[in-house]
């Protein structure tokens, strides 16, 4: 290698940071801790990729789907997340919307440096696929000022990369603390509320409904149409650099400070303790890294789907999640099919396919 050609690779190098350049968690779809196949509802709900969250809405919505983590995605990537048309939609009432976003802390995004005379253009790049042509909007939404920016992308039957530079903005910076400041969306379906307006490509403007969708065809016109999607990256500059692959151990970890699932499925081990009352059993949960905000927790309950045993086996329905902050919680059972003498241990297992104890700390 020439002289010249080695100062340009070191040049190039030293330009972009090699490591930590993805601001997105999870971007190779590869942790799914909910599930890999969820039905949709209405609502905003995170279904089965960690980190992505589904908004389908506007009270009349009859357009239904199934999220899933596909094993496909182009060369390089295992996995894709997948919103596949179980029930179609052809009337569109003018607030319908469905799209898949993605949310990100404050602090997060402070090397933009949006808000100042500094700041950056940042550059997001994905892989997409469906089963025909259509057009559909990435948009980034600035929760801390109420302003949008968006682009049209173009979906095909084949794998494809797309890459949208986006402008910088001197105008509102992002809080710099741990609550939602800014939101990326996938817009896949819109009624007139939010399509009937001025398409302005790549310029940060006001909110405005109206102008968030103009142009895009709707999903669920058939339900032989699927989008598919991976490698989401959104780095700093005009320029998309090659995904940044992290290992599986890594992106789980990092998923974790949002949605840590604790044990699911039949005969899980979920603590043992000792009765510090009669009847009465608790025990400390440490989470595996310290939680986004002290978090929710979120037990599925149905008769028998938990078991003790100490002088024999009893059954119960539930937990109670107390004393719930960034790094442990307690479960506990205060009667209600727990029986057993104060000071004895026992162990508590799961006893149903559907038992499952997570806590959520999602923005």
């Amino acid at each position: 290698m020439s002289k010249a050609a080695d100062l340009a690779r070191t040049a190039s190098a030293s330009e972009t940071a090699l490591s930590n350049r993805n601001i997105v968690i999870n971007g190779a779809m590869q942790v799914a801790q909910r599930g890999t196949s969820v039905a949709s509802t209405v609502g905003d709900t995170y279904l089965t990729v960690d980190r992505f969250v589904f908004n389908n809405g506007g009270g009349a919505t009859a357009g239904r789907f199934t999220s899933k983590q596909t094993a496909d995605g182009p060369s390089g990537f295992a996995n894709c997340l997948e919103v596949d048309v179980t029930t179609a939609d052809t009337s569109i009432a003018a607030g319908e919307h469905m799209l898949i976003g993605y949310r990100f802390e404050g602090q997060d995004l402070q090397q933009l440096k949006k808000g100042t005379s500094d700041a950056e253009q940042f550059t997001v790049s994905f892989y997409v696929k469906g089963n025909a042509n259509a057009t559909y909007v990435c948009e980034f939404f600035d929760r801390d000022n109420t302003r949008l920016i968006q682009n049209r992308f173009s979906v095909t039957s084949s794998w494809s990369r797309v890459v949208i530079s986006f402008a910088a903005d001197t105008t509102g910076a992002f809080d710099d603390d741990t609550a939602q400041s800014m939101d990326m969306a996938i817009w896949l379906h819109a009624g007139s509320t939010f399509s009937s307006g001025t398409y302005t490509a790549n310029t940060w403007a006001g909110h405005v409904n109206a102008n968030r969708a103009v142009g895009i065809n709707s999903i669920y016109t058939s339900t032989d149409n699927y989008f598919r999607m991976t490698g989401l990256q959104l780095e700093v500059g005009p320029v998309a650099t090659p995904f940044e692959h992290r290992s599986y151990g890594q992106e789980l970890a990092l998923c974790q400070r949002y949605y840590y699932n604790y044990v699911s499925g039949n005969l899980k081990s979920v603590f043992a303790a000792a009765a510090i009352l009669a009847n009465y059993i608790t025990a400390v949960i440490t989470f595996p890294v310290t939680m986004r905000a002290a978090p929710s927790a979120v037990i599925a309950s149905g008769t028998g789907y938990y078991a003790e045993y100490s002088q024999g086996e009893t059954a119960f329905s539930d937990f109670t999640g107390e004393r719930l902050d960034v790094n442990s919680a307690t479960l506990s059972k205060n009667a209600g099919g727990v029986s057993i003498t104060a000071g004895d241990s026992t162990i508590v297992y799961t006893k149903n396919a559907s038992s499952s104890i997570s806590f959520d700390a999602e923005l």
